[in-house]
């Protein structure tokens, strides 16, 4: 069994077989939960970063740095609750056999390149860094699905991508709804 460090380690370098103890490892979750945290308060450091370096009023620094800071959180929940819908109904594989806490321990590990969104407050560099730990986590997600649901590469990026359309679509819809009185 490899320790935090290591699990960490092996799930930014997209390690399948790190992916695979963390989904059979119940205690696990505690572990995934303070990486998503940790790269929750990196990324709401760096906005908070930016946000000073512009001089933006402080109303709306603490409304960016709280978007920021809850995204990643929202994300992992509520896409890791979709993910496992949609990957165990419309991608589900022979082998598929999954339940909502082997998701959350997976893809909480996958976000462990976005610690490096912490350096997005690095002037000029910033934003590629920033850019490249997106597209990163977006991989790493992609390699968790496929471990934690048991199939292949091509379902798992299937699952991702319905994922992030069903998402959208839900978050648009509230955007657009109208207010209750």
């Amino acid at each position: 069994m490899r320790s935090f460090a290591q699990r960490m380690w092996g799930a930014a370098w997209l390690d399948a077989d790190t992916y695979e103890e963390v989904e059979a490892d119940r205690s696990s979750l505690r572990q995934a939960t303070v990486v998503v945290v940790a790269a929750a308060l990196a990324i709401g450091a760096a906005r908070w970063a930016q946000a000073a370096a512009l001089g933006l009023p402080a109303s709306q620094t603490l409304l960016q740095v709280a978007l920021s800071v809850l995204e990643p959180l929202v994300l992992w929940v509520g896409g890791s609750a979709v993910a496992l819908m949609v990957g165990a109904t419309f991608f589900r594989g022979p082998e598929t056999e999954s339940d909502f806490e082997e998701v959350l321990r997976t893809t909480g590990f996958a976000f462990t390149p976005a610690l490096l969104g912490g350096l997005g407050a690095l002037p000029v560099l910033g934003l590629p860094i920033d850019f490249a730990a997106r597209v990163w986590v977006l991989a790493a997600v992609v390699i968790a699905l496929r471990q934690a649901l048991d199939f292949t590469t091509v379902r798992a990026i299937g699952t991702f991508g319905t994922t992030a359309v069903l998402l959208y679509l839900i978050l648009w819809g509230l955007a657009v709804a109208p207010l209750p009185l």
